[in-house]
């Protein structure tokens, strides 16, 4: 008990330095991110739990291109890299389940299908791994350019990346997209991660690179660190609320 008060003294001070690397100084979208981790950081926990952070595809599986040619996985990279400063500030152990261009797939596998499939296990081994909550950073696509906005997906078995979902989305609209309308969605099995992972875990569609406005936001640093500060919200939100045994018991 005394080390968990030890470690919400430290993420309360971590607060400081996070709204002096990250707010936006005398917007409302300031005030608000303020208001929100200083509620965060106040707010009764019974623990503060490790974070898995997946940077979405790598190496040869670019994922998505946005409308200027941009590839998904270098903007997946960054903001999760930036994630993580945050994360750590705030007083929780980050594992990543890469931090450069690349796939992680065993060594010696040979062929697209196969490193896909063994990349995709060794993410899971990582979210399975972790005590605490899991997230998935991505960006979206569509064939009609006029879709926007953040969306937050989770398993349909799984209550707590369900709250967790729930807190980001919030976080999202309350922020940096306040004319986001998108409700969280659930999946079964289509995503492999959601599904076959006990951890509370989501996948955060950050934005839809088919999207011209939204893609040009996405490829500048500052927004990304928007959306990193963003996400960190939400995280500290479902803290709020965070059940330990949740894990255990499937929410």
């Amino acid at each position: 008990m005394e080390a968990l008060k030890i470690k919400k003294i430290l993420a309360c001070c971590g607060v400081f330095a996070v709204l002096s690397a990250f707010v936006w100084a005398g917007d409302a979208v300031g005030r608000k991110a303020q208001a929100r981790i200083a509620e965060a950081a106040s707010a009764p926990v019974t623990e503060m739990p490790q974070v898995a952070l997946d940077a979405g595809h790598g190496g040869m599986d670019g994922g998505c291109v946005s409308v200027n040619g941009t590839a998904e996985k270098g903007i997946n990279l960054d903001i999760a890299l930036t994630e993580r400063e945050l994360l750590n500030i705030m007083g929780f152990e980050v594992t990543m389940t890469r931090e450069d261009d690349r796939s992680i797939y065993d060594k010696g596998v040979t062929g697209l299908a196969a490193q896909k499939q063994s990349d995709m296990k060794n993410r899971l081994a990582i979210f399975d791994k972790c005590g605490g909550i899991a997230l998935s950073i991505h960006q979206n696509q569509f064939t009609d350019s006029r879709y926007s906005g953040a969306q937050m997906f989770y398993s349909r078995r799984n209550s707590g990346g369900e709250r967790l979902a729930g807190a980001l989305q919030k976080q999202f609209v309350s922020l940096i997209q306040p004319e986001n309308q998108r409700e969280t969605k659930p999946v079964d099995d289509e995503l492999f991660l959601l599904d076959k992972t006990d951890t509370p875990a989501v996948m955060i569609e950050c934005g839809f690179l088919s999207n011209p406005e939204e893609a040009a936001l996405l490829e500048t640093a500052e927004y990304r660190s928007q959306v990193a500060f963003t996400v960190m919200t939400g995280v500290m939100e479902y803290m709020s609320g965070y059940a330990p045994s949740e894990r255990e018991t499937g929410g």
